[in-house]
């Protein structure tokens, strides 16, 4: 493709005009280079700095010269290369049927009818995760709410760390329904609106993982730190978890709004570590616990002097359900791999992990909690022998109902009130029990106040 056949793209009005100003401008910053460089000092023949219309190339020696594909044009990848041949003589290579100067940019668009396929199926999949995190989320938050003898300073911190996901999962949503799903022009004024997305939406994503910092810090103080006794003070909790994600999220805008202020902010651009810094330390220090969470429990462990296996079984058993908790996996995220299966592959992966943590985490920490389930089960059984007494009083109303109906029927039911059915309390005859003797007076059937598991 040369610089001549640029307009021979096909592309939408919108996408052209944006192309159109990305070009002026790398154009412009191209001959601000060629000219405020200093001359080629090397010896031997050597092809002479240029612009070929898309990309600007610098002095090089014979042989190939690669540069990343341009953003430019919305169906380049850029993370595919661009190549430029200099011949042995200090010429750039010509297309031998057009006789024009030619820069190999025929693997910027190579895969990307695949690759769109490939980010349709990541779209789908972020939207069903968030949504399917948001109900199971709120139904654990119910499920805390509605129970009062889960009610304690652990189940506190769950259910903020819940709703931090909640609304980093409505903003996502909100995000990819309205920037990364539209693709009509905007106006200044939707402009503003999707910045100010952007900014709640990396608000949440950082308070999400500071709560499960606070999580972290909690469960440390707990097992580690004999000395404390009581409760602990929840208040610089809700400081770390809400109010320090501010200040990274506002550092972030202003430093967008100053230095690469796009459209929407879809690019992503090296300030995102003002977002991602604090996040990684964060990963960090619960890395440090939970390690010495684990060191501690297998510590404890032997000196209980059961067998290895044991041990070691209940080790793994804490190691995997703190990892999700803490956040321990997304420490791979500098990983990513180069080639396109295995970038592939790790992109599914992680967007898997990044989009369904909310259902993940409600699932391990709500659902498959022994006392949540313990308690669901008593309020299930309490609600069925409720409904077992009312299906009996319900009966004998109707007996008594058609006592007179006939002589045969009067006489079942007296004997029937005189006898009764075996292994059924006194209560029930005469079908005088309202259900007193099969409901529990207490408004939500548990054990204990607060579960000493992990």
């Amino acid at each position: 493709m040369s610089a001549e056949q640029v307009s021979d793209i096909p592309a939408s009005s919108s996408d052209l005009s944006v192309t159109r100003e990305q070009i002026l401008s790398a154009q412009f910053e191209c001959y601000l280079k060629i000219i405020t460089e200093p001359p080629h000092s090397g010896s031997g023949p050597y092809c002479n700095r240029t612009w070929d219309g898309w990309l600007c190339w610098g002095d090089s020696a014979p042989g190939t010269a690669v540069q990343h594909c341009p953003t430019h044009y919305h169906d380049f990848d850029p993370t595919e290369k661009v190549t430029k041949v200099c011949d042995s003589d200090g010429q750039w290579f010509r297309h031998p049927e057009s006789n024009r100067l030619w820069s190999n940019y025929t693997q910027c668009s190579a895969y990307t009818k695949q690759k769109l396929k490939l980010t349709s199926v990541m779209y789908y999949l972020a939207m069903v995760g968030h949504v399917l995190s948001i109900i199971s989320l709120l139904i654990s938050i119910c499920i805390f709410s509605y129970f009062k003898c889960l009610s304690c300073q652990r189940i506190t911190l769950h259910k903020n760390m819940f709703t931090s996901f909640i609304l980093n999962s409505f903003a996502t949503i909100g995000w990819l329904y309205f920037v990364v799903g539209e693709q009509q022009p905007r106006t200044d004024s939707s402009q503003v609106g999707c910045k100010l997305l952007a900014s709640v939406m990396h608000y949440t994503y950082c308070s999400s993982y500071f709560w499960m910092l606070c999580e972290g810090i909690y469960l440390h103080t707990l097992i580690i730190v004999a000395v404390f006794v009581g409760e602990q003070q929840l208040g610089w909790y809700y400081v770390l978890g809400w109010g320090f994600p501010v200040i990274p999220a506002v550092l972030h805008t202003v430093a967008r709004l100053l230095f690469h202020d796009d459209s929407c902010w879809v690019m992503n651009t090296d300030l995102l570590y003002i977002i991602h810094g604090p996040i990684h330390v964060a990963l960090l220090v619960n890395l440090f616990f939970l390690l010495n969470i684990v060191r501690v429990l297998i510590t404890k462990l032997r000196v209980t002097h059961r067998t290895e296996t044991n041990i070691y079984m209940k080790a793994v058993r804490a190691t995997i359900i703190l990892v999700p908790l803490l956040g321990i996996q997304f420490i791979l995220v500098p990983l990513e791999p180069s080639g396109r299966v295995s970038r592939a592959i790790y992109e599914l992966f992680m967007n898997v992990f990044v989009h369904f943590q909310g259902l993940l985490v409600a699932v391990i920490f709500c659902f498959c909690n022994g006392e949540v389930q313990s308690a669901l089960r008593r309020k299930f059984a309490q609600y069925r022998g409720q409904w077992k007494c009312r299906c009996l009083v319900t009966t004998d109303s109707h007996c008594n109902y058609h006592t007179n109906s006939s002589i045969t029927e009067t006489s079942r039911v007296t004997i029937s009130l005189e006898h009764g059915p075996p292994n059924k309390s006194s209560a029930t005859l005469n079908g005088q029990t309202n259900g007193k003797r099969c409901s529990s007076s207490e408004p939500d059937d548990c054990d204990s106040p607060e579960s000493t598991e992990i």
